[in-house]
């Protein structure tokens, strides 16, 4: 069983939504040479909070252990879930995934985002523009009536033929009620897998690319997955919900 959202839950989303739009929009201008991850991490909080809402990350719990930040923020070959840190400072070159999510009203949304810091390299702004372009495939493959596995083959499809590595090792997911939820939304695959999709659902789509190996691995911190090879990554996100027919992106 997957949730479908209540007409109530439909407009609350949306709402939550807009206001993670909202903070991304400022944050991602904080993204420059000298700031630490630290500040951007307590600036998406303070952020969420004046617009009444929460962080869906922080204290979330994953196998007996909790997260300690309102926000993920990742460099370079960290793909996801990085510890915020003042001793991580961004510096010139780098590229800088930012992962966060809000919850209002009983309800969360999911958002990320992948941007460089300064000149950064034209191999990194492929990247960039390569996975944002595997995340706007992945929406447009959310239609209802479609299997879930069609999303993933779509976002497959074009990064293979871009010269990307997909991460199969993590996935995209239901939303709602709860960060995560059933369905699994895999980034590769076969189009005739996994569930049909249905009016009501929330869908967050993440493709996840990698200019090297997609085998990640994950830091002694416990936290940050990594690519094993050392290879950049970028990670792009969006909330989406299907209402009356059509794909609606929330997170926007």
């Amino acid at each position: 069983m997957f949730l479908i959202l209540s007409q109530k839950q439909i407009e609350d989303i949306k709402v939550c939504g807009h206001i993670l739009a909202e903070v991304f929009d400022s944050v991602l201008k904080l993204v420059k040479p000298g700031v630490s991850t630290f500040e951007i991490n307590q600036f998406i909080e303070s952020e969420l909070k004046k617009r009444g809402a929460a962080s869906s990350f922080l204290n979330y719990e994953v196998g007996g252990e909790f997260y300690p930040s309102s926000s993920c923020i990742s460099k370079n070959a960290d793909l996801v879930h990085g510890l915020p840190s003042k001793e991580d400072v961004l510096k010139e070159g780098d590229i800088v995934s930012i992962d966060a999510g809000a919850y209002f009203k009983g309800v969360h949304t999911d958002m990320a985002r992948t941007v460089g810091v300064g000149k950064i390299s034209e191999n990194d702004h492929e990247l960039i523009d390569i996975t944002k372009k595997c995340l706007e495939i992945g929406v447009s493959a959310a239609k209802p009536d479609q299997n879930i596995g069609m999303i993933g083959k779509r976002i497959e499809e074009e990064a293979n033929k871009r010269g990307l590595s997909v991460v199969k090792e993590l996935v995209g997911h239901g939303i709602g009620t709860e960060l995560h939820m059933e369905p699994q939304i895999p980034n590769y695959g076969d189009g005739l897998l996994g569930p049909s999709i249905k009016n009501g659902m929330a869908l967050a789509i993440e493709p996840m690319l990698s200019t090297g190996s997609n085998k990640v691995k994950t830091k002694e911190d416990g936290w940050t997955v990594t690519m094993k090879d050392g290879s950049n990554c970028a990670h792009f996100e969006d909330t989406v919900v299907i209402i009356d027919g059509k794909t609606v992106i929330v997170t926007r």
